[in-house]
């Protein structure tokens, strides 16, 4: 049990603790007499003096709480403060070498016990008794059981002493979960419900067979304060244990008779965090196993799928993301007067970041220090603030402190580390001037980005929202053959929206093995929850090709992928692009669920010379280029860039600025590259 202690409860407990060694000392004494033949001296009024030290505590001993904890006989407690005398009492060496007459014999043994202490028993030899089941005490080394030294174990001694302890056989395996870690957090009120659920299921049954619950659920962080809050209001500690950490099924037993004898001696729950582990490491995922079936206090798992330990039922709460009222409540909170000079901006935020309660007063933390740090270095000894009337003059930009610009950015920077595990992120600096294509399908993407801003509005403010979750999801297809521009549009438009912009190779998420294309996809989408990054999946045909009729369990599972990433994608906050080269390829009915479809069409000469016209930066010395004549080259806008980019090589090397010879050499290499002819109609009059 935990032990609520004063200074003054301190000193009383430890009084009320020698009190009682001095009792076993008595009895040593005695029994030394007694051997000797020599007479006992006059009793001292231990009862009294025992009394009195009770009467000072303010709760119950340390020693009377672990003797009920563990159903300790009084001959077990005994033996527990014979051990305790050796350790606080520096005559009690002395005098259990002179009981045992043999000065090498200065420590406690069984034997000894069955000889000097009043109610013996011989039943404390078994193993199963509470001294050594529990591993109160240590027994060393000896020919028969009677005659091995015993110790008391260190974290017992502590307890009785009423000094915080941590087993150190636990430490690094268990830790307790510290109080400042949760007590500062509020709670909303989707999460209140699930620690009011879980503190009534607890309360309501039998605390020595309690109920197994798992919270399932991808906000980590959330899960651990709804399970620490719970165990608050059950008035028991909580510790955490890192399920990855459990290297064999060989160390459980003893690991879980530590754990249980520290569950007792502190009142606490375990915690255990399953959410990183891999499902794919059977060994770990057969120790979780028999981890639950073996543990009898109580526990919580923390998981992002749900376990299956097959004997042991478990109660599964699902915690889920906040809703979109309670982020925007926990950002005005966290940001107090500044969320109203924002002017709309936390909306926009909560619309595009989906973060957990403390990932945004993380966020607001930062960005308001962000900002005072950097006005700090800005600001000059000379500054002063603008008069009341020149503040008319000023833009709106420039009156307002970035504040929203470092929250935004942020929030990106919170959001990348699970995706960028997963998926490459593409640096977008891309902008509309370096796109070229047709107005039809800019005006497409121009649209795809108004969808991506004003979703807020649309689906939250107008109640789009409350007919459904399903099909609020963004999703695109871009189509058209490699290099005419499908990877560099959805720069433009992670650039234009400030998102990040990961690209997912679906050849390599698609796997041979049944489920783990789901898997594989499910990891990619609950990591981009978080950001709302926009996810460009290239060769969408390595999932998406015509479903043709089942005809046996390989089709069946296509399939069932097939409509696994639909789903995800109707469900997704952010926008979800796939490329593909062969648009005729791609299921009618699954092109009926994607929002946009878009097709790139390979560049004409005009277009082609509008790209050359823009493709080499500024800063790049060129001389007598002929964009009309450049156009000429029948190549799309990404061979257009690898020409340019190996011409400029060549000129450099060359120590001249880019002229059409320089290109003239790139595109021969090139056109090698693509197994193609450079006829003479394309480059007629380049040199």
């Amino acid at each position: 049990m935990s032990i609520t202690a004063t200074s003054d409860w301190y000193q009383a407990n430890y009084q009320y603790l020698m009190a009682s060694v001095d009792r076993v000392c008595q009895a040593l004494e005695q029994y030394i007499a007694r051997k000797q033949n020599q007479p006992i001296s006059p009793v001292p009024d231990l009862e009294s003096a025992l009394q009195a030290a009770a009467a000072n505590l303010s709760a119950p001993s340390a020693l009377d709480q672990l003797g009920i904890t563990f159903n300790l006989s009084s001959f077990e407690r005994d033996i527990l403060l014979l051990c305790v005398g050796m350790e606080l009492d520096p005559n009690f060496e002395f005098l259990i070498a002179n009981a045992q007459t043999n000065s090498k014999r200065a420590y406690p043994t069984f034997g000894l016990a069955l000889s000097v202490l009043p109610n013996p028993h011989s039943l404390v030899l078994a193993p199963q008794t509470p001294l050594q089941h529990w591993q109160l005490i240590e027994i060393g080394e000896g020919q028969a059981l009677t005659q091995c030294p015993l110790r008391i174990d260190k974290r017992i001694l502590s307890y009785l002493l009423g000094n915080p302890c941590v087993d150190e056989k636990l430490a690094g395996i268990i830790e307790p979960m510290p109080v400042e870690a949760y007590s500062s957090t509020t709670l909303q009120p989707s999460h209140q419900r699930l620690v009011d659920e879980l503190t009534t299921l607890w309360s309501a049954v039998d605390t020595s067979t309690p109920p197994i619950v798992q919270l399932c659920g991808d906000e980590v962080a959330a899960k651990h304060t709804i399970a620490a809050t719970a165990c608050l209001h059950l008035g028991c500690n909580l510790s955490v244990m890192d399920a990855s950490g459990i290297s064999s099924p060989n160390e459980l037993n003893h690991l879980l008779q530590r754990w249980e004898r520290e569950a007792l001696l502190s009142n606490s729950a375990l915690l255990l965090d399953c959410d990183e582990v891999n499902s794919m490491d059977a060994v770990r995922e057969n120790a979780i196993s028999q981890l639950i079936k073996g543990i009898n206090s109580r526990l919580i798992i923390s998981s992002r799928s749900r376990q299956h330990p097959g004997q042991r039922p478990l109660i599964t709460l699902d915690v889920p993301k906040l809703t979109h009222r309670e982020q925007l409540e926990v950002w005005q909170q966290s940001l107090g007067r500044a969320a109203v000079e924002l002017n709309g901006q936390v909306e926009a935020l909560v619309s595009q970041f989906n973060l957990s309660t403390p990932a945004i007063q993380a966020a607001c933390a930062g960005a308001m220090s962000h900002l005072i740090l950097q006005n700090s270095q800005t600001l000059s000894p000379d500054f002063a603030a603008p008069e009341e009337s020149d503040k008319e003059n000023l833009s709106e930009e420039a009156q307002t402190p970035p504040l929203g610009k470092a929250l935004w950015d942020i929030c990106r920077v919170m959001a990348r580390p699970r995706l960028d595990d997963l998926a490459q992120r593409i640096n977008s600096t891309a902008t509309w001037d370096d796109l070229v294509l047709p107005e039809q399908q800019r005006q497409i993407l121009r649209d795809i980005t108004a969808h991506v801003r004003q979703r807020a509005k649309v689906y939250e403010g107008w109640g789009f929202a409350g007919k459904g979750g399903r099909g609020l999801g963004i999703s695109a297809l871009f189509a058209g053959s490699s290099g005419t521009g499908k990877t560099m549009a959805a720069e433009v438009m992670a650039n234009e929206l400030k998102l990040d912009l990961y690209r997912i190779d679906l050849s390599a998420v698609v796997s041979k093995y049944i489920g783990e294309t789901e898997k594989n996809l499910r990891r990619i989408f609950d990591a981009a929850e978080a950001g709302g990054a926009i996810l460009l999946f290239d060769e969408a045909d390595a999932l998406f090709g015509k479903r043709t009729e089942v005809k046996d369990s390989h089709d069946r599972h296509a399939n069932v992928e097939v409509s696994y990433l639909l789903q995800r994608m109707e469900a997704y906050q952010g926008l979800a692009i796939l490329t593909t080269n062969l648009k005729d390829s791609l299921d009618k009915a699954f092109l009926r669920r994607i929002r946009f479809v878009i097709k790139f069409p390979f560049p004409d000469a005009k277009q082609r010379a509008e790209i050359w016209q823009r493709i080499f930066p500024s800063q790049t010395p060129t001389e007598d280029l002929e964009v009309s004549l450049l156009g000429k080259l029948s190549v799309a806008g990404g061979n257009i860039r690898n020409i340019a980019l190996n011409a400029a090589f060549v000129a450099a090397d060359a120590g001249e600025p880019v002229m059409m010879k320089h290109i003239l050499a790139a595109a021969k290499s090139e056109y090698v590259k693509l197994e193609q002819a450079l006829t003479d109609t394309e480059v007629k009059g380049w040199v």
